[in-house]
């Protein structure tokens, strides 16, 4: 039981590896590839690398899946077709810091809806121990400056990504909920509900905005936010979900900003500074609080 669990958690440490590596490559590709036209055609390339191999469960799904259309049509819209739309809207008018910061107040943002929707409490030690994760990630966001604080500028793409990470946590939470299918179907059609949702959007854009041009960083970008941050991130994030919560593996997402500085230093030559060691020892301190016995933590 202990092994699984330890696997979990394991587990949970790629999706923000590979979310990072989105949130870096959104800022990268701006002015390549309009928002939209992103989240589409990566959800998109994802349901058409799935189908082949999951149509036949899906299939067989089916009556649960019809059974339970309502709560996979809120997923499929607050965690595929708006979150990662809204955060490449975003990524047209704010910093990448700023993102970064957003996004690492999701774990309170999670633990806050789950006590609204479901009345899920958590320990004062616990609460310590989300702050303490925060810090670590703002910590690194901001490279150990906090005289960057002051000099931030807050546009509209930050009341947007406020809102993303908002959906996305709403997301977290619901996930409680699925129906009893296999990951697999359930993959496919909350990805094939945010493909028909964004559609609409995306005709749209394509007459307002720069027409897409398929040359080799916009087709190996899409191919990469098809596989990794959605396929393999959703399925691992769900399990995780799944298995420990949404309050504990919602603390994960404060490794994204690590990740994101990681991949700077590998792929940019940057160098790995004294704020990384101590941002990923505080989110490290206080994954290991949360995830204490109570009683212990408390005694």
């Amino acid at each position: 039981m202990k092994n699984k669990k330890l696997g979990i958690y394991l587990l949970l440490i790629l999706p923000p590896l590979f979310w990072a590596g989105n949130s870096v490559l959104a800022r990268g590709v701006a002015d390549l590839i309009p928002p939209v036209a992103m989240s589409f055609w990566r959800w998109t390339i994802a349901l058409l690398i799935l189908l082949p191999f999951t149509w036949k469960q899906t299939l067989n799904d089916w009556p649960e899946i019809k059974k339970h259309w309502k709560i996979i049509f809120l997923l499929g819209l607050f965690g595929i077709a708006s979150f990662n739309t809204l955060l490449y809207t975003a990524a047209h008018s704010t910093t990448a810091i700023n993102i970064a910061l957003t996004q690492s107040v999701m774990p309170v943002i999670i633990v806050l809806i789950s006590f609204i929707l479901f009345r899920d409490r958590i320990a004062p030690i616990q609460f310590f121990a989300i702050i303490l994760c925060t810090l670590g990630a703002g910590y690194i966001v901001i490279h150990g400056d906090w005289q960057r604080l002051r000099n931030l500028e807050f546009v509209i793409g930050d009341l947007i990504m406020l809102l993303a990470v908002s959906l996305y946590a709403l997301y977290s939470v619901l996930l409680r909920n699925r129906p009893k299918i296999k990951p697999m179907s359930f993959l496919t059609i909350t990805f094939a509900v945010g493909v028909v949702l964004l559609f609409p959007l995306y005709l749209w854009e394509c007459q307002t905005a720069a027409s897409l041009v398929l040359t080799q960083p916009v087709i190996l970008s899409l191919l990469y936010v098809a596989f990794c941050p959605s396929i393999l991130a959703y399925l691992f994030w769900n399990r995780g979900i799944h298995e420990i919560g949404a309050n504990r593996a919602g603390l994960y997402i404060n490794l994204v900003p690590f990740f994101a500085s990681l991949l700077a230093v590998i792929f940019l030559g940057e160098h790995f500074q004294g704020y990384h060691l101590v941002g990923i020892i505080l989110i490290a301190s206080g994954l290991l609080l949360f995830n204490l016995p109570l009683s212990r933590a408390e005694g």
